[in-house]
């Protein structure tokens, strides 16, 4: 089974959000201030609807929406987990 590399779907939806383009996708988006507190919820929805799961109350963790690295490999677990 091939990974689905979400990186760029987290990017463009961010981008929507965000008019400083110039991050990596290891920056800590809360860090830098680019993202505020507020938008951990828009991730979390943006997660489930990309996933068509629930994220669980356990894996509300603020380190899994840090960066796009951390939020493609939290979905990266999600949906192998999903998708056995």
């Amino acid at each position: 089974m091939t990974e689905t590399n979400y990186k760029q779907d987290i990017r463009s939806f961010l981008e929507n959000f965000i008019s400083e383009e110039d991050f990596a996708d290891d920056d800590d988006i809360f860090e830098l201030g680019l993202v505020s507190s507020l938008m951990a919820m828009q991730l979390v929805l943006f997660v489930e609807k990309t996933l068509d799961i629930r994220v669980e109350s356990e894996d509300l963790n603020l380190d899994n929406f840090r960066s796009i690295d951390r939020m493609d490999a939290f979905m990266q677990k999600v949906s192998a987990a999903v998708n056995g």
